[in-house]
């Protein structure tokens, strides 16, 4: 594959949004403290998130007829802002205990897993991609292992806990 704009430019946008994944992190973790509760601060998180889609979607100019449509659609397409509420509330609760490094490490190792499952599968109307070598060493990602303890994970203060 050749790299240059084609790829250059999307890559720098991914990289940027995950970047963005770690900020939000970083600033979620904060606010169980202020609000002295993790499900609040998901909450917070995503009214902020949900004001930004209006806006941008109000923006947009475009018809909202699709909302009639999406109405019909099956019912697993809307459990779909639970997935993310899983990701933020782990984020929240784990990313002071952990650090970041360490949490999105096991993030993305889970990302990568279940990718290669969905791929295998084609689950979700994904195009069926087998597992291979290429496949699974692409999915290698690197692992916390220096900072990483485990016995930190008993540690954890259950009032935090959601």
């Amino acid at each position: 594959m050749r790299i240059g704009g084609a790829f250059l430019v999307p890559a720098f946008v991914a990289i940027s949004a995950d970047v963005s994944f770690i900020t939000q992190s970083a600033l979620n973790a904060q606010l169980p403290v202020v609000l002295d509760s993790p499900i609040r601060a998901g909450f917070v998180s995503y009214a902020g998130g949900t004001i930004v889609m209006a806006l941008i979607a109000l923006a947009q100019r475009e018809s909202w007829a699709y909302v009639h449509d999406f109405t019909r659609s099956q019912w697993l397409l809307w459990t779909v802002g639970v997935f993310g509420s899983v990701y933020v509330i782990v984020a929240i609760v784990l990313l002071p205990r952990l650090g970041a490094a360490t949490v999105f490490a096991l993030l993305v190792s889970g990302q990568m897993l279940g990718s290669l499952v969905f791929d295998q599968f084609g689950l979700f109307s994904l195009a069926q991609r087998s597992i291979d070598v290429t496949r699974v060493g692409g999915s290698a990602v690197p692992r916390p292992r220096r900072h990483f303890d485990p016995a930190s994970i008993d540690n954890f203060e259950s009032s935090a806990l959601p």
